[in-house]
């Protein structure tokens, strides 16, 4: 006798060792989905989760795009799946190209191209936010490391090296990645230029101290259902970049507005953070992130369950238009990327200074971060009582990894 069909909703997560793609897993699968998880790694931490109907290995799409795409393609066909959740880049990018050989009944978690196309641009999303009235860093956009050169010393010592995209998704297939970088002087501005031309376009910013915080929305054509605010206590690297620990805080009606305005221009559809620098001449547009962002799990664990208002919102469609803005989540909740938060204490200790030119911490608030770490009050992106094996995982992994650098000093 053949077992009865699955008639639950399905929903396919690539990415599943992210604490991102667990917290849809986690949060979606509580609310009885069937729950794919799919990842390059057959280790992947998401693979244990309880709430894991399914897992998919799919090939690195970093080296074989086409046939990442065809594995979940294919998967999405055969086990009927209504909603495909990419979390990162490396797969979001050759999912978009790709979106119109996916079957109607399956619905890719992407925003419109040409929404994605200027917010994945960080050139196109400056302009944008120029001609809207919200505020950006002086920036100016340069050919080549002579031009580079003079547009600097207009600009001031240090500037903020910037690629115009993070990930570039070449015709060959393959993806290139790219990261900011800092300059204190001529000689090192021209190594950093010259490594990018001719390979993605290139920004000089102004370089400004300041906190990061982060405006998190979800929206439907451009007008906002969900709104959750953070603020960055800790990055890496440790000059800024992906946080690993953050707080929740009060929604600013400021930075609010302006998120809310570069969101509504586009007309954008599905979840988006848009990242904010609040430094001392006030607040400066960082960038548009339009992939599910790092510190998703802070947002649910504070109150805030953006998962299920995506699925809720691609899958049934958006609320009355009269219905208020989501914004009702718990102040003060902290919670941490362990694997991250360790490279922070590791590189303070250290003293690892990779831009000499920048402020960095002093060694002794590493000592205060590793008390952190068994401070109760702050949560893992990952850790869960509820559904530890993932949190397992990636303490293995994570004592892996430690255990593998020490044998190469």
């Amino acid at each position: 006798m053949r077992p009865a069909p699955d008639r639950r909703r399905h929903v396919l997560v690539t990415d599943a060792s992210r604490g991102s793609a667990i917290a849809f897993i986690r949060s979606l699968g509580r609310r009885g989905w069937r729950v794919t998880a799919a990842d390059t790694d057959r280790r992947s931490a998401g693979f244990r989760s309880r709430w894991t109907s399914d897992r998919l290995v799919y090939p690195d799409p970093v080296e074989r795009a086409e046939a990442a795409v065809e594995t979940l393609e294919l998967a999405a066909r055969r086990s009927a799946v209504d909603l495909l959740i990419p979390i990162t880049d490396e797969i979001g990018l050759p999912l978009a190209a790709a979106r119109d050989r996916f079957d109607a009944s399956t619905r890719l978690a992407l925003p419109h191209p040409t929404a994605l196309a200027v917010a994945h641009d960080k050139g196109q999303t400056l302009d944008m936010a120029a001609s809207l009235g919200v505020p950006i860093p002086t920036t100016c956009e340069v050919a080549n490391a002579e031009q580079a050169a003079e547009v600097a010393e207009g600009l001031g010592w240090p500037v903020v090296v910037k690629p115009r995209v993070s990930r570039e998704f070449r015709s060959d297939g393959t993806i290139d990645a790219f990261s900011v970088a800092y300059a204190g002087d001529e000689r090192r501005l021209r190594s950093l230029v010259a490594a990018l031309e001719g390979r993605t376009g290139i920004l000089l910013q102004r370089w400004q101290p300041g906190e990061g915080h982060g405006i998190e929305l979800l929206a439907h054509e451009g007008r906002p259902l969900a709104a959750f605010q953070h603020r960055r206590l800790r990055e890496v690297p440790v000059t800024g970049g992906a946080s690993a620990l953050r707080e929740s805080v009060p929604l600013d009606p400021t930075l609010y507005d302006y998120a809310s305005r570069l969101l509504r221009h586009l007309a954008w559809t599905g979840l988006a953070m848009v990242e904010f620098r609040l430094t001392p001449t006030g607040p400066e547009l960082m960038e548009i992130n339009g992939r599910v962002w790092g510190s998703l799990p802070l947002a649910v664990r504070a109150g805030m369950d953006f998962p299920a208002r995506l699925a809720e919102l691609l899958l049934d469609g958006p609320p009355p238009p009269e219905t208020p803005v989501a914004s009702d989540y718990a102040i003060g909740i902290r919670a941490r990327n362990l694997r991250l938060d360790l490279s922070w204490i590791g590189s303070v200790a250290l003293g690892r200074r990779r831009y000499p030119e920048l402020p960095f911490p002093p060694r002794r608030s590493a000592l205060g971060a590793v008390g952190s770490l068994i401070d109760p009050r702050i949560g893992d992106d990952v850790l869960a009582r509820d559904d530890p094996a993932p949190g397992l995982a990636q303490l293995a992994g994570i004592a892996t990894g430690i255990a593998r650098r020490g044998r190469h000093g």
